[in-house]
């Protein structure tokens, strides 16, 4: 009933897709999205809330929310930005540069998993091409 509906067939990979990230950051007691949250904010220390909400495709409050997880597991620290003061610069904290290089192996671990479930041109392509057709609906 719903083979052509981009709708349901993006929906229940992404249930999937949750479920195999969920056990992969589990060990750390983060959801996927506070996974990859930290990721981004290790990556890049002093991202301001604004820059992290953009590089996630998230509202910011939904990053806010993130960011409260986080930092109640102290994992980060907000400071106000110098230059304006609605916006905060996120830092991770010493905890989180701890399990860093574990966070980023169990992350590369499921995309390796992955990749390899599906062939690495399939995996790459389809990455690519979600990519694409999330950029045309903006």
């Amino acid at each position: 009933m719903f083979d052509r509906c981009i709708y349901f067939n993006t929906t229940a990979l992404a249930r999937q897709l949750d479920r195999v990230w969920t056990a992969a950051f589990a060990p750390f007691d983060l959801t996927p999205p506070q996974g990859f949250m930290l990721r981004a904010v290790l990556a890049r220390p002093g991202l301001l809330q604004s820059e992290l909400a953009d590089e996630l495709k998230i509202a910011r409050a939904t990053a806010t929310r993130g960011l409260d997880g986080l930092e109640a597991r102290g994992l980060i620290v907000r400071t106000k930005s110098t230059g304006d003061k609605r916006e905060s610069l996120i830092t991770p904290t010493a905890a989180a540069l701890e399990i860093k290089d574990a966070l980023n192996a169990a992350s590369a671990a499921v995309t390796q998993r992955l990749s390899g479930l599906f062939g690495d041109q399939v995996f790459a392509g389809f990455v690519e091409q979600a990519k694409a057709i999330a950029a045309k609906l903006e």
